[in-house]
């Protein structure tokens, strides 16, 4: 009989087999902006996962009170304007600890839209403001079902507050997506960087 130790898993005891465990995170592309409109993966998204994560490090807004945001091309596609259902929940504190609460935010969701869907809003340009998170893109390569997708993002935003944004919805087409692409409502994307990965 087989004994596994404290702390160790079936997979990585290798019960299900394979050389890499289910779960891994393959690093695929790394993209650094400067000064950038938008940044755009139009590679490295097909059918080799089924789960794709953009990994968001130390993004800065060029414009005060601007939104992170993000659309999708389906294959073959162009214009950034999938239809998109989301929602779009907040939680944010002040420094001064004038302001705490958490809530919906009906005005940063969609019903059926095609524009950018935000996931961080409201950035604000000082030197050490950024925002941090991650998108997670689910089965994009399906011809069958709608393109699920969950978004967590920590900003130190304007007015010196700290917010984490947490939105979730799908991409309403059963075409592939292939592409993906980033920006902020207003400005650039002074800096920062963003990282895509495949999961097994």
């Amino acid at each position: 009989m087989a004994v596994i130790s404290n702390g160790t898993t079936i997979i990585d005891a290798g019960a299900l087999g394979g050389s890499v465990a289910k779960g891994a995170m393959t690093l695929l592309s790394t993209q650094t902006a400067s000064s950038s409109a938008t940044i755009s993966f139009t590679s490295g998204i097909d059918s080799t996962y089924d789960e794709y994560v953009f990994k968001f490090i130390n993004i800065h807004a060029s414009a005060q009170y601007s939104n992170f945001e993000f659309q999708a091309n389906a294959s073959g596609g162009s214009g950034f304007n999938e239809t998109i259902t989301s929602t779009f929940f907040e939680a944010k504190h002040n420094e001064n600890d004038s302001e705490a609460l958490m809530r919906y935010k009906t005005d940063n969701d969609q019903a059926n839209g095609t524009a950018y869907q935000n996931i961080s809003v409201s950035a604000g340009t000082d030197n050490d403001v950024s925002c941090t998170g991650t998108l997670q893109l689910f089965n994009p390569s399906s011809t069958n079902f709608v393109k699920h997708f969950i978004s967590t993002v920590q900003n130190y935003r304007d007015s010196d507050q700290s917010q984490i944004s947490y939105v979730a919805g799908y991409i309403n087409t059963t075409s592939a997506i292939d592409e993906i692409s980033f920006k902020f409502s207003s400005g650039n994307i002074d800096s920062g960087t963003i990282k895509l990965y495949g999961v097994l």
